[in-house]
């Protein structure tokens, strides 16, 4: 069994592969300082949860955003599974090609989302994150990561509203059933979803208007990516696991390279 770890501004999340097969995941929370100790014990019993013993994880990669959790992690995985990880970053072969001013500044959650659809669809893709930021990043049919956008996530913006506003009380995310609102609560619902909606589609138009109206596979991922998925048609795929996929895609490529 491969564990895949994608370490985000918001949350750790793991998913372990059985063969081909995602046959569980789980997540933690990235801005909870952690010990290697206090990892492991939530990685056993995650573990636990799902019927599978360390001695059953054959390797980890890992894709990380957040360096100060590093070394806790690592230490982790190594006493607590006996494995040394692999983590994406300089020397590991992606099969993605960064045409970027500073190729170092792509983070690898980015590089294995971009992995993932390329390796999967062959084709030109743009791939919509919906995590603490929103990235929109744009790979060719020749496997070139070539262009980003990036803006505040939706829960960013929620928060904005809510934390720069005396009366503004702090409310779930979820879109209402109408747009107009008779109360407060419906209102914020309804700037918040809608506007994010609005922002979504005018974006992925314009990349595709200045792109040449080429044919690209559009796919979104991330916690709140499905929200935005069923209320638009520029959308064609919501793939919430496209992260493990692309560890995983990255792990098999390095394991081939090094066999």
């Amino acid at each position: 069994m491969l564990l895949t770890i994608d370490v985000g501004n918001t949350n750790i999340t793991m998913g372990i592969f059985d063969g081909d097969t995602l046959v569980g995941n789980f997540r933690l929370t990235t801005k909870t300082p952690r010990t290697s100790d206090e990892y492991g014990i939530c990685l056993s019993t995650l573990l636990d949860k799902y019927h599978i013993s360390s001695e059953q994880i054959e390797d980890v990669i890992i894709s990380s955003v957040v360096p100060k959790v590093m070394y806790s992690l690592n230490s982790c995985i190594i006493k607590y599974l006996d494995k040394i990880p692999t983590i994406i970053g300089p020397g590991v072969k992606t099969g993605i090609q960064v045409n970027s001013d500073n190729p170092r500044e792509v983070g690898a959650d980015r590089i294995v989302n971009v992995a993932a659809a390329y390796h999967t669809y062959h084709q030109a893709c743009l791939i919509i994150d919906f995590g603490t930021a929103t990235t929109f990043d744009y790979v060719s049919e020749k496997g070139v990561f070539e262009y980003t956008v990036i803006s505040p996530g939706i829960e960013i913006s929620a928060q904005a509203l809510w934390n720069q506003t005396a009366k503004l009380p702090e409310i779930e995310i979820a879109k209402p059933e109408h747009i107009l609102a008779k109360n407060t609560i419906n209102g914020m619902q309804s700037g918040i979803v809608y506007g994010y909606i609005g922002q979504v589609e005018y974006i992925v138009k314009q990349i595709l208007k200045e792109l040449g109206n080429i044919k690209v596979k559009v796919i979104a991922t991330g916690g709140l990516g499905k929200i935005i998925y069923n209320e638009t048609d520029l959308i064609n795929v919501y793939d919430p696991d496209l992260a493990f996929k692309g560890m995983k895609i990255i792990y098999e490529r390095n394991k081939k390279i090094s066999e």
